[in-house]
């Protein structure tokens, strides 16, 4: 089974670290990281530009609005992602458990789904009559 796993952290926290800091924890993550990809569990991983470089766009009432900056001002941002194939929640839970990000963040386990709207049918997401 694919799951996603989303980083949350507070980005403003980052430049606070001392380099000292900053190494540990990257060097943390980077064992992490290799630790998954040993176990055969990763399948992809990226992380993700500041969401102060975010651009939100919505449409209301038929026009296009953009706005700079992320969707919600919250004291965590989404700050990378992993892909994992695993057997089941409790493994892609325990992998979540492993990562530095849990220490100082919270990591979202999401089960993704396969394929889009352009692969299965529809009506697999319209509820029954």
């Amino acid at each position: 089974m694919k799951y996603m796993l989303m980083d949350y952290v507070g980005e403003a926290g980052w430049p606070q670290l001392t380099r000292a800091e900053q190494e540990q924890l990257l060097g943390a993550y980077k064992a992490y990281m290799e630790a998954m990809t040993k176990a055969g569990a990763l399948r992809s991983s990226n992380g993700l530009h500041p969401s102060s470089a975010a651009t939100t766009v919505r449409v209301a009432n038929g026009k296009t609005q953009v706005l700079d900056g992320p969707y919600a001002d919250s004291k965590e941002q989404l700050g990378g992602f992993h892909i994992i194939e695993v057997a089941d929640l409790d493994a892609a839970i325990a992998w979540a458990a492993r990562s530095p990000t849990a220490l100082h963040g919270v990591v979202e386990v999401r089960l993704v789904r396969e394929g889009t709207l352009l692969t299965r049918d529809i009506a697999e997401y319209i509820k029954p009559e």
